[in-house]
């Protein structure tokens, strides 16, 4: 691992992390980046803890090889299912000065200045909601929170298959809204914890009640690692600015390219790095 300045990492085991990068990339576009994208093992939502920990491990550590200090894992089940581990017993070992953050975290603090009912809905994978990590940290900071979950099948292949024009999007979107609204009427915000859940946002809008607030996360996420740079500039001086980013998958290249313009608008060129396993 080199001690030189290096780009910033951004990991997703697919295409959804790409919107947080845009976001991270309209706080902060002064700054390197780059893309990973372990989508030749994607989806990483139904494997279990173990697995997911293993490819993210791999993933965090080929970034960090590649030049990083500072890797955000813009993956909610990457976030929910191996974050904690690789920071507390894998970070020692590697380099203690280098950092890994996730998503949960920075929208977990932000929705309690949201909802004044005091109960919020989080719509998210099965692996995500299964893992509880968005209710474990939003009580955590937030104890008087009621959290209720709804894991939303068939919301992600809807998304990479760009068939969110259709009925039957909208079909499965308002079946997962009334779901998670039946549960609990009181709802005020509605979560979207899954990053592919941005580009349903008309759906969404079109089912959800009057009076909820949809709360997506690429933005919490990109102020809160501004926030984070500035408060350690011994990071901010380990990153580098040239306003670049770079494109990575473990998958074809022309495929995740046309993927690729769905969640950021414009055309890429990515690099095919061949499986992550060290």
């Amino acid at each position: 691992m080199s001690n030189s300045p290096g780009a910033i990492g951004i990991f997703d085991s697919g295409y959804g992390g790409l919107t947080i990068l845009d976001a991270i990339r309209r706080e902060l576009p002064q700054y390197d980046y780059i893309y990973l994208g372990d989508n030749a093992r994607a989806p990483y939502g139904p494997r279990s803890f173990d697995i997911v920990y293993q490819f993210t491990r791999e993933a965090v550590q080929f970034l960090f090889n590649a030049g990083c200090h500072l890797v955000i894992l813009g993956c909610n089940t990457a976030s929910a299912k191996a974050l904690r581990t690789i920071q507390q017993n894998d970070l020692p070992l590697w380099d203690e000065t280098r950092r890994v953050l996730g998503v949960i975290r920075p929208t977990a603090e932000d929705i309690g200045s949201l909802t004044k009912t005091r109960h919020v809905g989080i719509l998210a994978t099965e692996g995500t909601i299964l893992s509880e990590s968005y209710k474990i940290e939003i009580e955590k900071l937030h104890p008087d929170i009621k959290v209720t979950g709804e894991a939303c099948h068939l919301w992600v292949p809807i998304v990479e298959y760009n068939e969110t024009d259709t009925e039957g999007a909208d079909f499965f979107v308002k079946k997962h809204i009334d779901n998670i609204m039946e549960k609990d009427p009181e709802i005020d915000t509605l979560l979207l914890g899954c990053t592919h859940y941005p580009l349903l946002r008309k759906n969404i809008d079109r089912f959800v009640p009057k009076g909820v607030t949809i709360m997506e996360q690429g933005g919490y996420v990109a102020r809160s690692l501004h926030s984070y740079l500035l408060r350690h500039p011994e990071m901010d001086k380990r990153c580098t600015r040239g306003g670049t980013t770079r494109y990575l998958t473990t998958e074809n290249t022309k495929k995740f390219d046309a993927h690729a313009y769905t969640f950021l608008n414009e055309q890429i060129h990515s690099e095919h790095v061949g499986q992550l396993s060290l």
